[in-house]
């Protein structure tokens, strides 16, 4: 096991369960002498001779102090979570009691684990790689149905199994090479270049579709930013209040009455998305509302959709002005939501929607946030807007900046491969990118030795008792 060449070869403990007040709380133990403490405070049987993955109940005593009426869980290694002998101490989930069963087991040789730490040994005793260690802190802190469905699948290896795959190509690709460099003096060519360029932009293809999962990724796992902006008196606010079903913004006919930007999430088909109220989109004397502007601006070019909420009985061109004074990246989605349908015809509304969306190529749709007119419609529109079911019925979805880094990283490896192979570049130089490429894989899924700070940091994250 490597926790012994690390000095981690201890029994610790901890509250597995959260914090607080509850009917039932858990204490866990791993390591070496897990069922030996636990024995010591339960004198009902004897733990050490029973099988694993079974259940006893009984009172744990200190002392002869009965401590709780307790149900006790086994799990001998290698068949535990951690890979060690486990216990799993169910108790009453007063936090008095709980402490007093954790101060037992430290008094008879346990340590309190630190943040992460049973996870941790999961992965040193091979029983996650990197990523699934990590995907578990993401199920953890998973605030959705999709960052949790997507924080899964890479716990049941989804992600890990592709990099596999890449690592294996990239083996043989090396193999090739080093049995060229083998028979260098050899007038034997035992592969065509052109096969290997191949391989290698086969291996570029399944690592970019990876990165460019980052940003979907990276916006399920923290609310997808949705930004609301506009002329003062638009309806802004309105509108904010009307998406969240509360009156979370101040509205005034007021202009400028929004000053600052106003943030507030929902959930949308097992996504969050994040409504970012901003400042009215004007020149203006005010040094105040001038921040406001500026911190709006910032706000649009932060978001992946923009709402941008214009008054319906607004000029078409001057509509069509405010969307273009935008100026948004090809990779932001726009809504041009035409509001106050109500204090027009609706036939002469729905004119307007057409030609708005026919000259500007957007979606556009014409509601009464003050009604709540339409707005049902316009969150199914956001949802459509941000593609995420599509996304996410792709393949794997990346959500971690350590990944996204490492596999930029080997990707760049991969262009030197193929740069190298396009300009005939001898097979030992060739050789040292493909090493580069693995090694980045490799510390991917924790295939290489890690530092230990580096390590501590990755699990750091956790909570006490994972």
């Amino acid at each position: 096991m490597q926790n012994h060449l690390l000095g981690w070869d201890d029994t610790i403990v901890a509250l597995a369960t959260a914090q607080g007040v509850g009917a039932i709380g858990v204490i866990r133990l791993s390591g070496a002498e897990a069922i030996t403490i636990t024995n010591k405070l339960f004198p009902s049987k004897d733990l050490t001779t029973q099988p694993t993955h079974t259940l006893h109940v009984g009172m744990l005593k200190d002392n002869n102090v009965v401590l709780d009426e307790v149900l006790i869980s086994l799990f001998k290694n290698p068949k535990s979570y951690t890979g060690e002998d486990v216990v799993e101490i169910s108790c009453h989930g007063s936090p008095f009691v709980q402490q007093q069963i954790i101060n037992a087991c430290v008094e008879n040789g346990a340590r309190i684990a630190k943040a992460g730490e049973f996870t941790q040994r999961a992965f040193l005793n091979g029983k996650l790689d990197l990523t699934q260690a990590e995907a578990v802190a993401d199920i953890i802190a998973s605030n959705s149905q999709k960052a949790k469905q997507i924080a899964l699948s890479q716990l049941r290896g989804g992600f890990a199994n592709q990099l596999q795959y890449l690592r294996e190509e990239l083996i043989n690709f090396a193999a090739l090479i080093e049995l060229e460099l083998d028979f260098s003096e050899e007038d034997v060519e035992f592969v065509d270049r052109k096969i290997l360029q191949q391989n290698i932009l086969s291996i570029q293809k399944e690592v970019e579709p990876l990165l460019h999962s980052f940003k979907i990724g990276n916006a399920i796992k923290n609310g997808i930013p949705v930004a609301i902006v506009g002329k003062p008196n638009s309806g802004k606010s309105t509108l904010l209040n009307a998406l969240l079903n509360e009156d979370r913004a101040i509205v005034s006919a007021i202009a400028g009455t929004t000053r600052d930007t106003i943030e507030d999430t929902i959930q949308l088909d097992g996504v969050n998305f994040r409504f970012i109220d901003t400042a009215g989109l004007r020149h203006t004397n005010d040094e105040i509302e001038k921040i406001g502007v500026e911190k709006a601006k910032q706000k649009i070019s932060e978001a992946q959709i923009v709402l941008l909420v214009v008054d319906i009985s607004e000029k078409v061109e001057n509509i069509i002005l405010q969307y273009k004074s935008l100026e948004l990246r090809a990779d932001q989605n726009c809504i041009i939501v035409l509001n106050k349908i109500d204090a027009i015809s609706s036939c002469n509304g729905y004119d307007i929607e057409e030609a708005v969306a026919t000259l500007t190529k957007v979606n556009t749709l014409a509601i009464s946030a003050k009604n709540k007119l339409h707005v049902n419609k316009l969150l199914k529109q956001i949802i459509t807007t941000s593609s995420i079911d599509k996304i996410t019925n792709e393949g794997t979805i990346i959500t971690n900046a350590r990944h996204y880094n490492e596999l930029n990283n080997a990707l760049q490896s991969l262009q030197e491969i193929s740069n190298g192979l396009a300009n005939n570049l001898s097979g030992d130089l060739i050789s040292v990118d493909i090493k580069k490429a693995l090694s980045h894989i490799a510390s991917l899924t924790g295939n290489v030795e890690h530092d230990k700070d580096i390590l501590g940091t990755i699990f750091g994250k956790f909570c006490i008792g994972k």
